[in-house]
């Protein structure tokens, strides 16, 4: 069974900067048994960056449409696992505002790295907390889950505009935020496949060019996402291939090479 303190352990031997920026995705059941369960996990998490600034996502995109347009920032469950619904109910939280793809915030800078997040059209904009993942030189923990899990490649795809990726149409939506005001939020949605389900295909490239390391968190496999070096990749990557997440198929060698000899010489 594991403790607060093993916890912490493993984010440091895993290299977890504790002043800077850390967004987690997870799977609770994957991490094993924990002394406190769920909130000592959160515990751990907190402490560890209590000098730096933690992020899970709290989104509600599975249940906010069009026929259910009403997002309440202080009301609204999350979607996206046990972890992230008990995060965002802690004291000291701060959630951002945007009705289908919002985060929770603890520390340095929550209030500025969440703010105005309702004014933005589009899931993952490059003026959103997504973009500022990469401002900021954060790390993303990927506890338990893949590359599948992270929506930050969507976010990638979003700022090339990758065909195919988002609705032309808006959507009505609404955010009722932390001030009780409730705003119109017009939203573009992702759309098409699950295209999400094809980012396992740069596990492999990402781990060769030093964008991403493996270790462990209790139980959990884990990843270390360096989000500015992926962005800058997967960026060079998709302007040259940018059906690169269109089938679900290995990475063709030929991608490997290419940065393989890029970083050689």
């Amino acid at each position: 069974m594991y403790s607060k303190k093993d916890l912490m352990a493993c984010l440091d031997q895993m290299g977890i900067e504790k002043e800077g920026t850390l967004l987690v995705h997870s799977s609770y059941k994957s991490i094993g048994e924990v002394d406190g369960r769920a909130d000592t996990v959160l515990d751990a998490l907190s402490d560890y960056m209590a000098d730096g600034l933690l992020v899970l996502p709290t989104h509600t995109w599975r249940y906010i449409s069009k026929d259910n347009p009403v997002f309440d920032v202080n009301k609204s469950p999350s979607n996206v696992g046990v972890l992230t619904e008990l995060f965002r109910n802690r004291e000291n939280t701060i959630r951002s505002e945007h009705p289908t793809h919002s985060v929770a915030a603890m520390g340095k800078e929550a209030d500025a790295f969440t703010a105005g997040e309702y004014k933005h059209e589009t899931p993952c904009a490059r003026e959103s907390v997504w973009g500022r993942i990469v401002d900021r030189q954060a790390q993303i923990l990927l506890i338990g889950v893949d590359l599948t899990r992270n929506t930050f490649i969507h976010g990638i795809e979003e700022w090339l505009d990758i065909p195919d990726r988002m609705t032309d149409n808006y959507e009505a939506l609404f955010s009722v935020l932390n001030s009780g005001e409730k705003v119109r939020v017009p939203s573009r949605r992702h759309c098409g496949l699950s295209w999400s389900e094809h980012f396992w295909k740069v596990n492999d490239l990402l781990i060769e060019e030093g964008a991403m390391k493996t270790g462990r968190f209790g139980d959990a496999e884990t990843r270390v996402v360096d989000a500015q070096l992926t962005t800058a990749l997967l960026t060079e990557l998709l302007e040259k291939n940018p059906e690169l997440f269109t089938e679900n198929k290995p990475l063709e060698p030929e991608w490997r090479c290419y940065f393989r000899n890029k970083r050689m010489n």
